[in-house]
């Protein structure tokens, strides 16, 4: 995911899940950015499953320009 703050570009798994004092605490689900603490919404799934995608795609692509090269 991208920080809306700073543009920082880091894994879900990375940022800081859940405030301590926030009232919400149990609830909320914003990502702080692990840079400059910014609270993000989290990705949606649609988000992650398209990114997942074109992954996969320059693997593929990737791959295969391996082999021809052999």
């Amino acid at each position: 995911m991208r920080c809306g703050f700073c543009g920082f570009e880091f894994k879900e798994e990375e940022g800081f899940k859940g405030c301590k004092n926030c009232p919400m605490s149990s609830g909320c689900k914003m990502v702080k950015c692990p840079r400059c603490n910014y609270e993000n919404a989290p990705e949606p799934l649609v988000v992650k499953r398209i990114k997942n995608i074109f992954k996969k795609i320059q693997l593929f692509a990737q791959r295969r320009k391996d082999t021809k090269k052999e």
